[in-house]
């Protein structure tokens, strides 16, 4: 086993390594979606698409003050 070969290994070992990470990374971004404080941001991804005056908006606004 020359030198070539050892790197050509460690080259595919490292890249396998971070495809993992990378995906582990991926599905934990889609398993938690929601923040700490229980907000689900990903209803916010369509907002510059559905901006048009008729659209629902993304959270219901109440007019009634908290006192």
């Amino acid at each position: 086993m020359d030198i070539a070969q050892l790197q050509a290994y460690g080259y595919f070992a490292l890249t396998a390594v971070l495809v993992i990470i990378l995906y582990s990374y991926i599905f934990h971004l889609y398993r938690a979606k929601k923040d700490a404080d229980g907000v689900d941001y990903e209803k916010y991804g369509n907002m510059a698409l559905n901006d048009d005056i008729d659209d629902a908006p993304v959270s219901p606004v109440s007019n009634d003050k908290e006192k």
